[in-house]
């Protein structure tokens, strides 16, 4: 990990109440708590202005208030896209792991990919009063981070970088491991490239890095392709199919491939042998994760390990160390960037 940075200080401003809600409205307090409780005995009209002043306003309700002994919960939340990809399974895992042993558990949301308003995901998941919070990802509207400069609690976003930190981060830049990634195949003689990415913005980051490097270098890029997300073996094996043309005759130059997930790099691994196209000699393949399977496959493939497990376990450690501090002994706001590194196989 690299060395801390300092960060701007967030500005807060005096939490929402309800009665701010209801007099937004112009209906009573007691209306604006059926909305929240008991939408059904409220007309839709009145339940949609009421519903409009609290987005407006950016009011978070407390659904546990009265239920604590003390301000705090020993709750920790954390919110990730799925935990249908091994990328986020072991991150998540360790994150709880280092939380738990220290007294707190961990709630997770799932985001998905762009299906879900992270407002209103934010907004129910600081209902519920964490004591801190896990964002994946750094891209949020103004109202999503006025609710948490509002909620005043540890934030630490993780998985991409960003200059604007809501507060801290262990981010990955994904644009630099698409530029190694190219490189790596420069420097092995390749001059025609294909990507394959999932639609994630992380993903498509690394994929248009590593497209644009592999031009810079003089290469060729014979097709960038999106895959839905989140990643799937299916999802390689049909990006393969639709590049064979670019693959036969065997005359033509080889074909350096980076799948933006291990998974769609064994896909595409798969639909390879089905087609009988040489591995590496026709098409040399790396993906990213570091997933078990890139060991396990034939042949082992080239990946891009950013050790996700130790992104949990950093995230969780900043946290911590917030959690732990006081007014006599504060600790400021923390960045690093994880590190990564290309593993060689046999598929390159």
């Amino acid at each position: 990990m690299s060395s801390p940075t300092r960060t701007t200080p967030r500005t807060t401003r005096p939490p929402v109440k309800l009665i701010d809600v209801a007099a937004a409205a112009s209906v009573a307090p007691m209306t604006v708590s059926r909305v929240l409780n008991t939408p059904e005995r409220v007309a839709a009209a009145t339940a949609q202005r009421v519903r409009e002043a609290i987005d407006r306003l950016g009011y978070v309700p407390n659904l546990i208030a009265g239920g604590l002994s003390s301000r705090r919960t020993r709750m920790v939340a954390a919110i990730v896209p799925t935990m249908a990809h091994p990328m986020f399974v072991a991150l998540v895992q360790n994150f709880t792991d280092a939380l738990r042993a220290r007294g707190y558990e961990v709630m997770l949301s799932l985001s998905g990919y762009g299906d879900v308003d992270e407002a209103t995901l934010v907004r129910a998941v600081l209902a519920r009063r964490p004591d801190a919070l896990l964002l994946t990802g750094t891209s949020h509207d103004a109202p999503t981070r006025q609710m948490l400069a509002d909620a005043a609690i540890p934030v630490v976003e993780i998985f991409e970088v960003t200059r604007r930190p809501i507060d801290m981060l262990v981010g990955v830049d994904h644009a630099a491991v698409g530029a190694a990634v190219a490189a790596y195949f420069r420097a092995r003689g390749h001059s025609h490239f294909a990507v394959f990415a999932a639609a994630d913005p992380r993903a498509q980051t690394r994929g248009s890095a590593f497209a644009a490097a592999a031009r810079r270098a003089g290469g060729t890029v014979l097709a960038e392709a999106i895959a839905p997300a989140p990643s799937t073996i299916a999802a390689g094996r049909a990006a393969l199919r639709d590049l064979l043309p670019r693959l036969t005759p065997p005359a033509e130059a080889p074909v350096a491939l980076f799948c933006s997930s291990d998974l769609l790099a064994f896909g595409a691994l798969v639909e390879a042998r089905v087609h009988a196209i040489a591995v590496p000699q026709r098409l040399a393949v790396c993906g990213f994760g570091d997933f078990e399977l890139g060991a396990a496959a034939d042949p082992p493939f080239t990946t891009v390990s950013v050790e996700s497990a130790q992104v949990g376990q950093q995230a969780a450690t900043f946290l911590l160390e917030r959690l732990a501090a006081t007014p006599e002994a504060p600790v400021t706001a923390r960045r690093v960037i994880a590190p990564y590194r290309i593993i060689e196989r046999g598929s390159s």
